[in-house]
């Protein structure tokens, strides 16, 4: 018999269970870990173990030639932790956390199959109510845990992920009537906060770009605005009951993201009259040790598309909205793409060109003309 408080017990079937604090849930709900053994020392053996590689922050090793799926998870984490921006692992390590690990995480690898991947998909999908794209990301890192995990474990049988059909839905673009008054609304009272949705809706920058822009970024005399960094709440790693946040200030979302942006004459006009003394300060605070964080300033487009009687306007609408006014003013997609920080043309025509329907009957009249037809020619006799 296990001695008390120790968590050890011998099973029902003959075998020794050892049981450890392995680390908490979101909510903050203990998740304790197990170690099996034919004796209670081997079982306790295996436990010491454990909580040593919690201590020293490494992954434990299961003894034996099968180890679970949560033992990959570990692994494969722990590999990306120094080749991946701090943004990229947090996704990683929470969407394995809430949904890869408590699903999949007890199943041995030799045992995974395409019906149980699938039945997988279809409870995020139908149980948990996330969206195809959500899950199609869920998905995409659960085969890169599988192809390790095939790599350390020859026996383990391939696995074909299908992954959900994404329905894509019409992102909102602000009209031109929308937009005036919107730009209206903003110039009325104009502050440092007004000016950084100004700079979004002029040139197309990303939220946590916004959130980061210094003074020391906007070159009056060039007319351009340097995109250095990016700023972003994330969750505190450090954290073992994973409740803590913290504000990282990086390098942006991607290489072609670090990019300058040419400022029209009205837009430097303006950055001239609102610009500070502190070439240091934040462009959102006028302040060089004071920040507004993402969360806030959508509050605060929140209320100004209130205000003005827009409905379902997000820093996304805005950056959408400029792209599709470059559109129409008949913008090189290569420059666009270059201006909005995408690594390729193809995104920005999948993605960001919204052609109104405006647009669409000035480019059929343009058709028209170029081949000459005239309305007598088409005449029919009703």
């Amino acid at each position: 018999m296990g001695k008390k408080g120790e968590n050890i017990y011998k099973r029902k079937d003959g075998r020794w269970e050892a049981r450890y604090v392995r680390g908490y849930k979101p909510d903050g709900a203990i998740r304790y870990g197990y170690c099996y053994g034919k004796t209670y020392y081997e079982a306790k053996e295996k436990v010491n173990r454990a909580k040593a590689a919690i201590i020293n922050h490494l992954p434990f090793q299961e003894t034996g030639k099968r180890k679970r799926f949560a033992t990959y998870c570990e692994e494969w984490l722990r590999l990306k932790r120094s080749s991946v921006k701090e943004s990229t692992y947090v996704k990683y390590s929470t969407m394995l956390e809430k949904h890869i690990r408590p699903r999949l995480g007890r199943y041995y690898v030799e045992t995974f199959s395409e019906i149980l991947v699938e039945q997988f998909s279809y409870d995020l999908l139908h149980e948990m109510y996330l969206s195809p794209k959500t899950v199609r990301d869920i998905l995409a890192l659960l085969h890169s845990v599988l192809k390790y995990a095939a790599k350390q474990n020859p026996s383990m049988p391939s696995v074909e992920i299908v992954y959900p059909k994404e329905d894509r839905k019409e992102i909102r673009v602000l009209s031109w009537e929308e937009q005036q008054r919107f730009i209206q609304y903003l110039f009325e009272e104009m502050d440092a906060c007004k000016l950084g949705v100004m700079l979004d809706l002029m040139t197309g920058i990303r939220i946590g770009e916004i959130c980061a822009l210094r003074w020391s970024d906007i070159s009056l005399c060039n007319r351009t605005v340097t995109v250095r960094q990016t700023m972003q709440r994330l969750k505190d790693t450090s954290d073992l009951k994973g409740r803590k946040t913290k504000i990282v200030v990086s390098d942006p979302k991607s290489s072609m993201s670090a990019r300058i942006i040419p400022l029209s004459d009205s837009m430097t006009a303006l950055c001239r009259k609102c610009k500070v003394g502190n070439s240091s300060a934040y462009v959102l605070t006028g302040n060089e040790k004071h920040y507004m964080e993402p969360r806030t300033l959508q509050y605060r487009l929140e209320k100004y598309t209130t205000d003005c009687g827009l409905c379902g306007v997000h820093f996304h609408t805005l950056r959408h909205s400029f792209a599709t006014r470059c559109v129409e003013a008949g913008f090189e997609i290569k420059s666009l793409s270059e201006i909005l920080g995408h690594s390729s043309p193809k995104i920005t025509l999948e993605r960001y060109v919204h052609s109104s329907l405006e647009l669409k009957r000035e480019n059929m009249e343009k058709l028209d003309r170029m081949q000459k037809y005239t309305p007598s020619e088409f005449a029919v006799e009703i």
